[in-house]
Formats: C-alpha cells, structure tokens, sequence
C-alpha cells in the first residue's frame, strides 16, 4: 500500500519489474529459478521494512540497491573494465574489478573463485566499496582490498 500511494516508490517498483524483466532475459533457462527465488526472497526483505524506525527510507532504499545488484550482475547498464589489480606483489592474488554506473554506483570484484558485488560508500578520499564481507578503497592507482570476514588487508596496484 506504501509503494501505491507514494509517487516515487511507485517510479521505483516500475523501474525495478523492469529492470527484472530485462534480467530474467539475460539468464538461462535452468538459472531462471533461481533468480525468480531470490526475487521472492528480496520482496520478503522489503516487506520486513514495515519493522524500521523509518519505513519509507527503509523501502525506498531496498528499492534502489535491488535495481543496483540486477543492473551489475546482468550488466544491464554501462561498466568500465575490467580493471586488473596486482596484490601484495602475488600474482595468484589479481582482483579483477568492473564498475558499474548504477545507482548507488557499484562494481563487481572477482578473486579467486568468488564474484563479489559492492556498493559505494561515503568516503573522504579515493572511491569505497563495501560488499558482504569484502571492501575496496581505490585511491590513485592503488587499492586496499579486504576479502572475507576478517581476511587480511591486501594492498594492490592498478595494472596498465
């Protein structure tokens, strides 16, 4: 009921079924499940926003990070990159990393095996990511990256 009566949750949930359609055309046939489950899972997440202290900014902000994630994941929205980074000297220890043009801005990392989509913070200096359990701090060709849940701080230069 909050979405309908208000204009700009209303602009937000239409922008978001439509950046999902766009999504759901970007997946496989056998992924299409999964992506419609977490869907499910994520209008679940909004809809406990009715516990914030402030529902309105609790929903509007669920909105713009779901419409963020599906943009970058499916790049469904101009990125630049990919940007090679070279860790603590290692090249086992490369970060690849795409920024995306979204809104918030965000960027998908990957090392190792794993992907990690981050979302911009507020920083005083150079760009900063956080993700689940990663962060990236970019600050004029270098990079601080934290990968896992109390992992080691990586220090990384951009590669030409």
């Amino acid at each position: 009921m909050m979405v309908c009566q208000n204009p700009r949750l209303s602009v937000l949930d239409r922008k978001l079924n439509q950046v999902f359609s766009m999504a759901k055309l970007e997946v496989e046939e056998t992924t299409l499940p999964t992506l419609k489950a977490e869907q499910r899972g994520w209008i679940k997440g909004r809809d406990d926003c009715w516990k914030a202290e402030d529902q309105h900014e609790c929903v509007d902000k669920s909105y713009l990070l779901r419409i963020a994630e599906l943009q970058a994941l499916y790049q469904l929205v101009p990125g630049t990159g990919p940007v090679r980074y070279l860790c603590d000297g290692a090249p086992a220890d490369e970060v690849i990393v795409t920024f995306f043009r979204t809104d918030p801005p965000t960027l998908l990392a990957e090392y190792g095996n794993s992907t990690a989509l981050m979302y911009v913070q507020p920083s005083g200096s150079g760009a900063k990511y956080q993700g689940r359990n990663e962060t990236f701090w970019e600050h004029q060709g270098e990079a601080l990256i934290i990968w896992g849940y109390n992992a080691v701080e990586m220090r990384c230069k951009k590669m030409p």
